[in-house]
C-alpha cells in the first residue's frame, strides 16, 4: 500500500525557513518523480517542486524559485523540502506525492494527509 506521510510544517515569521519531510513507504521511491504540492482552502492545487528518479533533475515554478529546494534520500525512502525567505503568500496545506509524467507537467497520483504551514509575524 502506498503511503506517504509529511511533516515538519508550522509557524514560522516570514523570512524564516521550514524543512519539510515526506516518508513514504509501501512502493519503490528510486522509481518515481515525487513532488510537493499546496493548497488552501477555496483554491486550487500549485505544484511548488518535483524531483526526478535518476539524475534527481528539480523543477520549481517561478513563485518560489530560488527559495525552496527539493532533494531525496531513497535509501532512506525520504523525500525533503526546504523553504527558505518564506513569505505569508506560502502558507498553505503541503503535500507530498508520487507524480506521473514529466516534472513540468506533473500528475500527482497519491499523497499523504498534507502538514500546515503558516507565515505570519
Amino acid at each position: 500500500q502506498v503511503q506517504l506521510v509529511e511533516s515538519g510544517g508550522g509557524l514560522v515569521q516570514p523570512g524564516g525557513s521550514l524543512r519539510l519531510s515526506c516518508a513514504t513507504s509501501g512502493f519503490t521511491l528510486d522509481y518515481y518523480h515525487i513532488g510537493w504540492f499546496r493548497q488552501v482552502p477555496g483554491n486550487e492545487r500549485e505544484g511548488v517542486a518535483c524531483i526526478g528518479t535518476s539524475d534527481s533533475s528539480t523543477y520549481y515554478p517561478d513563485s518560489v524559485k530560488g527559495r525552496f529546494t527539493i532533494s531525496r534520500e531513497n535509501a532512506k525512502n525520504r523525500v525533503y523540502l526546504q523553504m527558505d525567505s518564506l513569505k505569508p503568500e506560502d502558507t498553505a496545506v503541503y503535500y507530498c506525492a508520487t507524480v506521473f509524467g514529466p516534472c513540468t507537467s506533473p500528475e500527482y497520483a497519491s499523497w499523504g494527509q498534507g502538514t500546515q504551514v503558516t507565515v505570519s509575524s
